[in-house]
């Protein structure tokens, strides 16, 4: 079942922006565990290209901030050393499309260790990265590379979509024994809301959320959309649809479950990612709820996402991502009315 938040003391709750929400995850790891250290390009003396790690050098000193080259492989392999070694080493890649240098260490070495040594060896290492568009900057900054690191069986795969989840999803995923890849969406950072700073042990990372209840489409989405996904519902309701938004969270495991419960009352499905289309996390939805739900579906499920094609130029990538319009699109589609892009089929 979906996990249900429970409401922390006015004391304990404030308001912060996504990014200081994991600047003040970030902190209270290092002030929590002394074998906690952070490390990644930039970060140290300028705070991160976002800011996201300001003043956290200051606090804590060199030794457990620690300024690297820029070599993402050496990033991730120095962590699988110092992993080994007893510390929960937190990296951060600075933007998505930079991550391909770390690929072969992330994927060949950090993902199986914990197997090749039939469990002699864990993995503690947390990978931040800044995912996703709407920034307005070119390939290589604007990525959606999570679909090739949830493929890869070994690791966890996360995201948040609000400053709570950046929040307490970082603290859980620095907290755990196995290797986590946590992807940021930087066009959310700016996003403002509620933090519980005493939730991090009440809530887990690998469990979906319902946002909106409803009982016509059920509409999945992570990361960047979920905001996205929220309009859509009030969008639709307005038309007299009912739309039951979830957010993953997770994007290995898949909470499959939460996702199934939706589908068995609405008996449609939409997926929503910023991600190409093929080979995407959508497509693995889609595939799996209707391997378990087949017999409670009305429609095919929908996807809506990114184009088969590199990421555009600033001036084009509002067109490639996924909107408001396109969604609503695919929630006609799945309730079987005509629409503007019926005839088109830009999504597939």
């Amino acid at each position: 079942m979906p996990e249900q938040q429970t409401a922390g003391t006015s004391e304990s709750v404030t308001t912060l922006t996504m990014s200081k929400a994991i600047n003040e995850g970030l902190r209270r790891s290092l002030r929590d565990d002394e074998k906690v250290v952070i490390m990644g390009e930039d970060i140290g003396e300028l705070g991160g290209v976002f800011r996201v790690t300001d003043g956290l050098k200051s606090e804590f000193g060199p030794s457990r901030v620690i300024d690297t080259p820029l070599a993402e492989a050496g990033i991730i392999g120095t962590a699988v050393g110092l992993a080994y070694r007893g510390y929960r080493p937190v990296c951060e890649i600075q933007f998505d499309g930079f991550i391909y240098p770390g690929f072969d260490q992330i994927v060949a070495q950090v993902a199986k260790l914990h197997a090749r040594t039939r469990g002699d060896v864990r993995m503690p290492l947390t990978i931040r990265v800044p995912f996703g568009g709407g920034i307005g900057s070119v390939e290589h900054h604007s990525e959606s590379p999570e679909a090739y690191f949830a493929h890869t069986a070994g690791l966890r795969v996360i995201s948040c979509s609000n400053p709570q989840d950046a929040y307490s999803m970082l603290r859980e995923a620095i907290a755990s024994d196995d290797p986590v890849m946590f992807f940021e969406p930087k066009r959310r950072y700016w996003m403002k809301g509620d933090v519980d700073l005493e939730l991090a042990s009440e809530t887990r990372m690998d469990r979906a959320r319902v946002l909106t209840s409803g009982n016509d489409v059920t509409l999945v989405a992570y990361g960047p959309l979920v905001p996205t996904a929220l309009d859509v519902a009030a969008a639709a309701a307005d038309d007299g649809v009912s739309v039951e938004v979830i957010d993953l969270r997770s994007l290995q495991p898949v909470d499959f479950d939460a996702v199934a419960a939706s589908v068995r009352v609405t008996g449609r499905l939409v997926v929503a990612h910023e991600a190409q289309r093929f080979g995407g996390m959508g497509a693995e939805i889609a595939a799996t709820i209707t391997e378990r739900c087949f017999e409670y579906l009305e429609a095919a499920p929908e996807r809506v996402t990114g184009f088969d094609t590199p990421y555009p130029p600033a001036a084009f990538e509002d067109h490639f991502l996924p909107d408001l319009d396109r969604i609503l699109d695919a929630v006609d589609r799945a309730m079987g009315r005509r629409n503007s892009l019926s005839d088109w089929r830009f999504d597939g």
